[in-house]
C-alpha cells in the first residue's frame, strides 16, 4: 500500500486529499480544507490580491507539513479559475517556489473538467451509465459529459459563486431585483452549452464541488461534515429549491448558523445555489447524485497512470 496526495487551490478555499492506494484504488483517504479565497476581486480587478496570495501561501506551508508528516514528499498542487484570471498570476507561482519551494501548476478549464470526470467516474460503483458532471467551483462551472469510454463533451464556462457573488450581490438578504439580475446572467452564460446537453441521452447528473456537497450537508443537516454521509448522496431538485429559498430567506448571520454550512461559505452559498437551481431548472432535471470523489481524486488517479 503506497500514500499519495493532492493540493488543489480553488477560487473560494483550498483542499488537499492524501490517499492509502492498493492496486489502483483508494482504500483511506483524509481530505481537509481552508477558506483561502484566492479569487477575492478577481472579477473585478484582475489581480489576485497580496492578502489573499498571503493566505494562501500559509496555507499552503501547512497542507505540505500535513503531507511531509505522512511521508508524502512530492504532492502535485493544481490552481484553477481565479489563479487562471489573474495578470500577477506569476507573483504566487514565484512566492510559491520561493518560501516553501513549492510548485504550482496552474491548469486550464478543461484539465480542471478532465480531473473531476476521472475522479467521479472512478467512484462509481455503475460505470455503464452516460454521466453529466457539474462542478460548480468558485470562478467557474465545469459541464463534463461521457461515460467509461471517456469524456464526449466538456465546457468551462466562468459562472462560479465567488464570481457571481462579487458581480451582482449587494444587499443581504439578496434582494429581488439582484435575484432576477443573477438569474438572467446565468441563463444567458449557459444558453448554449444548455441547448446542447438537452439533445444528449444523461442517464445521470452528477454534482461536484463545494456548493454541491453544502446543498448535500445542509439537506442532512450535518453538524460536522462527514464525508462518507455525502459521497452518493440522492438531492431532488425540489430539495435543492427548498433549500435555496431557505438561503435566500435568511441575511448572512442566519445562514451561518444553518447546520450543514460552514459559516465561511455563508456569503457567496446562495449565488451558487441559484447556479445549481438554474442549471437543473434549465435541463428539466429531477434529481441528481452528490460525489466527494473530483478532481483531486482525479490527480491522485492520474499519477498511478503516469507511474
Amino acid at each position: 500500500m503506497k500514500k499519495v496526495g493532492a493540493i488543489d487551490i480553488g477560487t473560494n478555499s483550498m483542499r488537499i486529499l492524501l490517499a492509502q492506494v492498493e492496486n489502483g484504488c483508494i482504500i483511506e483517504s483524509f481530505k481537509d480544507l481552508r477558506t483561502t479565497r484566492i479569487g477575492e476581486h478577481v472579477d473585478k480587478t484582475g489581480q489576485l490580491s497580496v492578502l489573499a496570495i498571503q493566505r494562501n501561501i500559509q496555507a499552503l506551508k501547512e497542507f505540505i507539513n500535513i503531507a511531509q508528516k505522512e511521508g508524502i514528499t512530492q504532492i502535485p498542487i493544481i490552481a484553477t479559475s481565479a489563479v487562471r484570471d489573474a495578470k500577477n498570476r506569476e507573483v504566487l507561482i514565484k512566492q510559491a517556489k520561493e518560501e516553501i519551494d513549492a510548485h504550482i501548476d496552474i491548469i486550464t478549464g478543461e484539465k480542471e473538467a478532465q480531473l473531476g470526470f476521472t475522479g467521479v467516474l472512478r467512484g462509481l460503483k455503475e460505470k455503464d451509465k452516460n454521466i453529466l458532471v457539474i462542478d460548480i467551483g468558485g470562478g467557474s462551472t465545469e459541464f463534463i459529459f461521457g461515460n467509461k469510454e471517456g469524456i464526449k463533451y466538456l465546457i468551462s464556462i466562468n459562472v462560479g459563486a465567488v464570481r457571481m457573488t462579487e458581480r451582482f450581490v449587494t444587499t443581504d438578504p439578496i434582494c429581488k431585483v439582484e435575484i432576477e439580475e443573477l438569474v438572467k446572467n446565468i441563463d444567458e452564460m449557459m444558453k448554449s452549452t444548455i441547448n446542447y446537453l438537452c439533445n444528449l441521452k444523461i442517464d445521470k447528473v452528477i454534482g461536484i464541488g463545494g456548493t454541491a456537497t453544502t446543498i448535500a450537508a445542509v439537506s442532512k443537516e450535518l453538524e460536522i461534515y462527514d464525508k462518507d454521509m455525502i459521497h452518493h448522496v440522492h438531492l431532488s431538485h425540489e430539495q435543492v429549491k427548498d433549500i435555496c429559498n431557505t438561503f435566500l430567506s435568511k441575511n448572512l448571520e442566519e445562514r451561518k448558523r444553518i447546520k450543514g454550512l460552514q459559516p465561511k461559505r455563508a456569503d457567496i452559498i446562495t449565488s451558487g445555489t441559484i447556479i445549481l437551481d438554474r442549471i437543473l431548472t434549465n435541463l428539466g432535471v429531477e434529481d441528481m447524485i452528490i460525489s466527494e470523489y473530483d478532481n483531486l481524486e482525479g490527480l491522485v488517479f492520474e499519477q498511478l497512470e503516469n507511474k
